[in-house]
């Protein structure tokens, strides 16, 4: 049988499902029983680590210029190893338009990335028995999303967007027997799917003929996107309509990849790093579908473990970005004075540096569970006037990062629903 005419009849519909973003059923589920602040949510993770020394305490500078306000120089002998960035999206730093928790908490479980990042997304604090391998037990703030609101196009309204492979897709939805893969995001890894090499495979999809087909070929094809096809998949359910029309869209994004559209539209000097492209990617998902539910990751500052000023640098890329999807979400209609976006880091980093320095002196920073600066972390709000205070920075020790999920059903309305079985609050300090 023809490789590309196997692709095309056997693989085209498991897209939707597996190797890109897939759909999940549509329909009324649950009437939310709340009031809605905001009709949309993005929940920026600035992963990979963040400490407050370096950001909001502002200890070498305000390396986050388009987020926080200040001028305070950067120190000498990093400045020259720094990139220069185009100018501040916004009018003003983005904590003017909503409020920024300086002093918020990961204050329970391992400090681990994944940890982090599970704590974030299910608003569960977790422990060293947390298997990696298989989705959590608690639902994700996607799922009681979805069992819980009552949206419109619930299907289509829920995103989730990594940068890395590895176990983050999982966090779309648990294993929870009241939840599950029905009440799941739609996940893309757009860093890894909307690359060059499997662009050119899937134009081959859809546009061309020739070789045998290889059912490994097609598994490995179509698995690129997750860490564990089998698991990110399960009794994944399709719509149609909404299959057909995410496939449209995807189409049109290769044909752009392809041309060269998005290698870097923001024009940066020296091009877009992986936080800035990841991004991206998410403001086209919401241009495209408007979410009520969208969470997006970077992993950049990571390079921390090994290279403080490139962290440092880091530290930029993901502010300006984060700047960026804010511009976006204003001049979106239907989410412009209607979202509230979320940004938290998932954990902070070591007072005391490691071992390793880079070519300026400055030591390498780890994110230990025993060193208790690994858990200060900040958390801003940026929303509508009227909705979220303007301009205000919170000093006082306040919120944890289990108060996050909370916010966002408290924000969209049902977090009367799901409240008993969530341990944080809303984050009211932020609330008229």
């Amino acid at each position: 049988m023809e490789r590309r005419k196997f692709i095309k009849t056997a693989g085209l519909t498991a897209l939707g499902t597996i190797g890109v973003p897939y759909i999940l059923p549509t329909g009324r589920l649950f009437a939310a029983s709340g009031t809605r602040k905001v009709n949309h949510v993005v929940f920026c993770l600035f992963a990979g680590g963040v400490r407050n020394m370096e950001s909001v305490h502002k200890a070498d500078g305000n390396l986050m210029p388009s987020m926080l306000s200040g001028t305070e120089p950067i120190s000498s002998d990093i400045i020259s190893d720094l990139s220069t960035l185009p100018p501040n999206p916004l009018q003003n730093p983005l904590q003017t338009y909503g409020t920024l928790f300086k002093e918020f908490r990961f204050d329970s479980g391992p400090t681990g990335h994944i940890n982090g990042h599970v704590t974030a997304i299910t608003g569960k604090n977790t422990n060293n028995t947390l298997d990696i391998r298989n989705r959590t037990q608690d639902p994700t703030i996607f799922e009681l999303y979805r069992k819980h609101s009552n949206p419109e196009k619930a299907a289509l309204n829920s995103w989730w967007i990594t940068t890395s492979n590895n176990y983050y897709p999982l966090l779309n939805h648990s294993q929870n027997s009241g939840y599950g893969s029905a009440f799941g995001a739609n996940q893309l890894t757009p860093n890894a799917f909307f690359n060059y090499n499997l662009v050119d495979e899937i134009k081959d999809v859809w546009n061309s003929n020739g070789q045998e087909a290889i059912v490994e070929d097609l598994n490995n094809f179509l698995n690129y996107n997750f860490f564990s096809g089998n698991q990110a998949t399960a009794h994944v359910k399709n719509n149609k309509t909404e299959t057909d029309r995410l496939q449209n869209w995807l189409s049109q994004m290769i044909s752009g990849v392809k041309s060269g559209a998005y290698s870097n539209p923001w024009n940066i000097p020296g091009g877009m790093n992986s936080d800035m492209r990841n991004v991206m990617y998410a403001e086209e998902v919401i241009k495209e579908f408007k979410p009520e539910l969208l969470v997006v990751n970077m992993f950049g500052v990571d390079i921390a473990h090994t290279n403080f000023t490139r962290y440092c640098n880091a530290l930029q890329y993901a502010d300006w970005a984060t700047a960026h999807l804010w511009d976006t979400i204003q001049n979106t209609p239907g989410m412009a004075d209607d979202t509230l976006l979320v940004v938290m880091p998932e954990v902070g980093r070591n007072g005391t540096a490691n071992s390793i320095v880079d070519s300026n002196g400055r030591f390498a920073l780890d994110h230990s569970s025993n060193d208790p600066t690994t858990r200060e972390i900040f958390c801003m709000m940026a929303g509508p006037q009227g909705v979220i205070k303007q301009n205000l920075e919170i000093t006082s020790v306040t919120g944890r990062s289990v108060d996050v999920v909370p916010t966002i059903a408290d924000a969209l309305g049902f977090y009367n629903d799901v409240s008993g079985s969530l341990p944080g609050t809303p984050l009211a300090q932020a609330y008229f």
